[in-house]
């Protein structure tokens, strides 16, 4: 007696005789040679402008700062850029064939390279040139921002030899992507700073942004200070009200 199949349980066979071509999401797909352990360290180490890219909107979702806004619009805007310039100049990746799932064919100038050294670039402007110092603590500042200098160049650089250790760009490619991410964040850092920030206050009073909460912190010196000093402040003052209550 011949078992009879039910409607759901043929297309499902129809769909297995003749599958589809699968495709990997290649955003953090990172491939390394098998059995190497300097190229897992340096593959995960090339993951870092993808979690800089999460960072940026997590802190966007959370703290709606002018500031930090523009800095993820220029980090928009070189992606942008660097996709313009693998499509004109059309240079081929290194060992072609040597990695599957690659976003396009093309790899001069690295993006990887060209984002990091934005933000690099960029943030060593932002350390030197925007944040206030204190004056009660001038060394102390000055130390933190060298000491935070030196290991965000260690990042790019360590960015920038993983992508050409793991044969996903050449040297040249890696280079002119540095050029080009340093030269976007001095242009783009300048734009905000002269351009930008004097219409941040406007902007911060449009109702859409009072809707949305985005604010303007451009004129604080030390933002993590004062966000802690105003928590302070507010929590004891909750604190006295309810023991006030209680009593």
């Amino acid at each position: 007696m011949t078992a009879r199949l039910c409607p759901g349980k043929m297309a499902l066979e129809e769909q297995c005789s003749a599958p589809p071509r699968w495709r990997s999401i290649s955003l953090t797909h990172v491939e390394f040679p098998d059995g190497d352990l300097t190229g897992r360290v340096l593959a995960y180490i090339s993951l870092l402008p993808i979690a800089i890219l999460v960072g940026f909107v997590t802190l966007i979702v959370f703290k709606r700062e002018l500031h930090t806004i523009s800095f993820f619009g220029g980090l928009i805007l070189n992606e942008g850029v660097n996709w313009l310039l693998k499509h004109i100049l059309r240079e081929p990746r290194p060992c072609a064939g040597a990695h599957t799932n690659l976003p396009t064919e093309y790899g001069m100038p690295s993006s990887h390279s060209q984002l990091i050294w934005f933000f690099v670039v960029y943030f060593f402007l932002f350390l030197y040139l925007r944040m206030h110092q204190t004056n009660n603590a001038r060394c102390v500042d000055l130390l933190w921002r060298h000491i935070l200098s030196i290991l965000l160049l260690g990042v790019a650089l360590s960015v920038s030899y993983s992508r050409v250790y793991l044969l996903y760009h050449t040297w040249s490619q890696v280079f002119y992507g540095g050029v080009a991410g340093s030269t976007i964040g001095i242009i783009w850092f300048l734009f905000t700073q002269e351009v930008l920030t004097p219409l941040f206050p406007k902007i911060a009073a449009w109702p859409i942004s009072e809707y949305f909460l985005v604010r303007d912190t451009s004129l604080i010196p030390n933002i993590l200070w004062f966000e802690y000093t105003v928590t302070r402040s507010e929590a004891r003052n909750r604190q006295r009200k309810l023991g006030t209550k209680l009593q």
